[in-house]
C-alpha cells in the first residue's frame, strides 16, 4: 500500500509540471453582447457572473486552476464553453447566428443546463434564483426577437 502511495504523491507531483495556458485572449472592444445589445448594469452582473469564466475572453482563474489534474478539466470547459459560445466577440457572429445563440442561452437558462453544477463548486455566486432566470431568460428572448426584426430590414 505504502508503494502505490508514493507512485500517486509522485505522479500527483510530476502531473504539476503541465500547466495550464490561462492567457485570455485579447479584448476587443465593441464586439461583446452586453455592449452591442447596451444590457442593462442588472442583467450584465448575472450574465458576468454565471457564464462569462467559460463563455467570454475575460475568464478570472480561482486558485485551484494552478492545480492539476483539475486545471486540465477546467481549461477544457472554458475552451469548449468559448468555442460554442463567445460573449465576448458576439457581434461578429452573423446575425442569424447570433439569434440562434440567444435562443440557445435561453433553452439552456431555462433547462438548468447552464451554469452547469460543477461550476457552482467555487463559484456559489453564479447560482441563478429563479427570479434571476426569469430575468435573464427574458433578456435572452428579447434580444433574439429584436435581432431577427433586424435582420428583415
Amino acid at each position: 500500500m505504502k508503494k502505490v502511495s508514493t507512485v500517486v504523491l509522485v505522479a500527483f507531483i510530476i502531473i504539476q509540471f503541465f500547466p495550464i495556458d490561462k492567457t485570455n485572449p485579447a479584448p476587443t472592444p465593441g464586439m461583446d453582447l452586453l455592449k452591442i445589445k447596451n444590457t442593462s448594469p442588472e442583467i450584465a452582473n448575472l450574465i458576468k457572473t454565471s457564464c462569462y469564466d467559460c463563455h467570454s475572453n475575460e475568464t478570472v482563474y480561482p486558485w485551484y486552476s494552478s492545480i492539476a489534474p483539475a486545471s486540465w478539466i477546467m481549461k477544457n470547459h472554458i475552451d469548449e464553453g468559448r468555442k460554442a459560445l463567445n460573449f465576448s466577440t458576439f457581434a461578429m457572429y452573423e446575425q442569424k447566428d447570433q439569434a440562434h445563440k440567444l435562443h440557445e442561452c435561453t433553452e439552456m437558462v431555462e433547462s438548468r443546463e447552464m451554469p452547469l453544477d460543477s461550476y457552482f463548486l467555487g463559484h456559489q455566486n453564479a447560482k441563478l434564483s429563479d427570479e434571476e432566470r426569469k430575468i435573464l431568460i427574458d433578456y435572452f428572448k428579447r434580444e433574439k426577437q429584436e435581432t431577427e426584426r433586424k435582420m428583415l430590414y
